[in-house]
């Protein structure tokens, strides 16, 4: 039995079928550019996702019947509501406008939809199409990660939206216009550098919205280089401070021997002190015995390295060279320098 046969009694099914049949667009003539004001929808609407949208049509004293539709699927005749959906209300019906509403709009709403009159003469429509735009959101990005020197790495963002967004790469942890770009869901990185590790931003933007925003960090583990060890001199009695600097990931181990003998603190007077990437050894009251090489050694899970370091006394010879005499060269050279630049200004 048809849908007439169970809701409707006789009368109410024929009216049901009529209305059909008049506000089915195959029977509207389209408006023709003589008569271009009636009757007159909007242009394309254009909203975001969970606003409210307003289709309007414009129509005159000439009209009957009035109906908005989706497709083929009637929303309004008249005052009367059609749709079963609770978000599509009657705003305006009057004699020269008649509009609906359309609350929390959703993609499923994009669409045609058709505001069809009845004259004396015979049906007309006017067509508009809504268009739904979300803003971007980053649904999928790599998680933060941690690799060694030389490897290769692929970092992921996806988005969504409409329209679709731009997805792009940026570093961080670079001075500005250094750091390289991709305009791309994927960023590869072969061979990765220790400079290259640091925060990488991903941006998805549309024009929607303001851009989803992402970061993800990409740690790089190098081995051990020291970057900073030099020779002191100190006289018998007093405080001396050999120091050892050292870049490395993980953070680098320290130690310190003489000779073949590891120090430790409190042997001998001396206190080892490791602060980060940099490692000190302390003499707290300097004697004879105290007086020659060090070695300092950074280590860690990829490797170590290892420099010298001399601690000396007054008058001692430093790589071919006393201690008095560079004392007695730098001032020789400061002095050759004054007078250079004397004569020249």
């Amino acid at each position: 039995m048809g849908v007439c046969g169970y809701l409707f009694l006789p009368w109410k099914c024929l009216v049901v079928v009529s209305l059909r049949l008049l506000f089915l667009v195959p029977t509207g003539v389209p408006v023709r550019s003589g008569d271009a004001t009636f009757p007159k929808a909007m242009d394309n609407v254009t909203v975001r996702q969970g606003e409210s949208a307003t289709l309007r049509c414009t129509i005159d004293d000439r009209v009957t019947r009035v109906a908005w539709l989706n497709r083929s699927t009637i929303l309004y005749a008249g005052n009367d509501k059609w749709s079963i959906d609770p978000r599509v209300i009657i705003l305006v019906n009057t004699p020269t406008q008649y509009s609906i509403m359309i609350q929390n709009v959703d993609v499923y709403d994009e669409g045609p939809y058709t505001c069809s009159v009845q004259t004396d003469n015979h049906p007309k429509t006017s067509r508009v199409h809504l268009i739904v735009q979300v803003p971007p959101q980053i649904m999928n990005i790599s998680s933060d990660i941690t690799v060694n020197e030389g490897s290769s790495v692929t970092l992921l963002c996806l988005a969504i939206g409409r329209p679709e967004p731009t997805v792009t790469w940026r570093h961080l942890s670079v001075k500005e216009g250094q750091g390289f770009v991709s305009e791309d869901e994927y960023l590869e990185i072969s061979d990765i550098k220790r400079d290259q590790s640091g925060e990488y931003e991903c941006s998805a933007l549309n024009d929607v919205a303001a851009p989803d925003v992402r970061k993800v960090k990409i740690t790089v583990n190098y081995p051990p280089y020291i970057s900073k060890a030099k020779n002191t001199g100190v006289s018998v009695g007093q405080k001396g401070i050999l120091s050892c600097e050292a870049s490395a990931v993980p953070m680098a181990d320290f130690q310190w021997f003489k000779e073949e003998t590891r120090l430790a603190t409190g042997l001998d007077g001396v206190r080892i002190e490791n602060k980060g990437h940099i490692s000190t050894l302390t003499f707290f009251n300097v004697s004879e015995k105290d007086y020659g090489n060090y070695t300092c050694v950074a280590s860690n899970k990829l490797g170590n390295t290892n420099a010298s370091i001399t601690l000396y006394g007054p008058g001692a010879v430093i790589d071919g060279v006393n201690s008095a005499s560079r004392a007695l060269a730098c001032l020789w050279l400061s002095g050759t320098l004054f007078a250079h630049f004397f004569i020249k200004f």
